[in-house]
């Protein structure tokens, strides 16, 4: 008699451990569907890649004419094309510009062939930052530099993407408008690319990084923000990027071909739109390096230290359920892309 209930309390055992399995199973495909139809409801589906009719054009204040944009379909022009995203940077703007400026007058004079532009992207300031931008396009003319403003703040990530779409360089740097980085330090990407490539032709993309100053870095935060940081590197690695260990740094490198692949893909247009655009350049196989730079902090940062992690926590998850679930995509026409 002991047998027998020895082998019914086995028997039943083994059903709730079933049950439990089957109950665990249902409730994480009933989790990933509400999650799927939650994601599929609130995310917008297509990059934001529409612009404002006066979004098309940039001034020449000099004759008040007014000159369509190119675009990155067309064949390049020019060798280099310097895109930097402005938001109420109308302090900081014009000493980066004025460094910039020099570098780039002296090393055209002193290299054949090097030749260039810089496209301010005002994005959506209220202040006087597209004057301050103007000031300068005054100085060496339209040729040598533009401003694209836009009519309503779109964010960081938006901003350099139709910076990007407008350029007329064989290769386009981004880089942030309060000069953390010193401007001498795209020769380097510049070498970082060509280890990569032989060709505009060809995709590729040059990371400045400050990993080699996390040490100092980490020194100088507070142990909370600290917290924050790693936290955020970890969630980049297990979730979107694998290969490159400093994903924010604003001073990043491309060939012409992979500007379209990359930029009418992404759909972040705010801070994370740097883990994105790895993100997709990864799943495409561009090939990438990660070049150190000189970098360092320049008061006035927008970003906002607890806040702004947690936003780009969210895009983070996002860009990985997103393309998880096929919400979002890489069109057809980037899939098989001339590596």
């Amino acid at each position: 008699m002991s047998v027998n209930t020895e082998d019914a309390e086995e028997t039943l055992t083994q059903n709730v451990g079933v049950l439990i399995i089957y109950f665990g199973l249902a409730s994480a495909s009933i989790s990933l569907l509400l999650l799927y139809v939650f994601l599929y409801l609130t995310v917008k589906r297509e990059p934001n890649l529409a612009r404002e009719e006066s979004e098309q054009t940039f001034l020449d204040p000099s004759t008040g004419k007014k000159h369509v944009f190119p675009s990155v379909d067309d064949p390049p022009t020019i060798y280099m094309t310097l895109v930097a995203p402005a938001y109420k940077e109308e302090e900081r703007l014009p000493k980066m510009m004025k460094e910039t400026m020099n570098y780039l007058e002296e090393r055209h004079k002193r290299q054949k062939g090097f030749t260039y532009e810089v496209i301010v992207v005002n994005d959506g300031s209220t202040d006087h930052t597209s004057k301050e931008a103007l000031k300068f396009v005054s100085r060496y003319g339209y040729e040598k530099v533009r401003v694209l403003d836009f009519v309503k703040n779109r964010g960081k990530g938006g901003a350099v993407r139709m910076g990007a779409l407008s350029a007329r360089g064989e290769r386009i740097l981004m880089l942030d408008a309060d000069g953390a980085t010193q401007i001498a330090d795209m020769e380097n990407l510049e070498k970082g690319l060509d280890t990569l490539v032989d060709s505009h032709n060809r995709p590729a993309v040059a990371v400045g990084s400050r990993a080699h100053l996390q040490g100092e870095a980490v020194a100088k935060r507070s142990p909370f923000r600290n917290f924050l940081m790693y936290g955020f590197h970890v969630l980049v690695r297990i979730l979107c990027v694998r290969g490159i260990r400093d994903t924010q740094c604003g001073f990043k490198m491309f060939t012409r071909a992979a500007i379209a692949p990359l930029f009418q893909t992404m759909h972040i247009d705010r801070w994370a739109f740097d883990v994105e655009l790895l993100h997709i350049a990864e799943k495409l196989k561009i090939p990438m390096v990660e070049v150190a730079v000189n970098w360092q902090e320049i008061d006035g940062s927008k970003l906002v230290p607890v806040f702004s992690w947690l936003q780009m926590g969210r895009d983070i998850l996002f860009i990985r359920l997103c393309y998880m679930f096929g919400i979002w995509s890489i069109p057809v026409c980037y899939q098989k892309l001339k590596l």
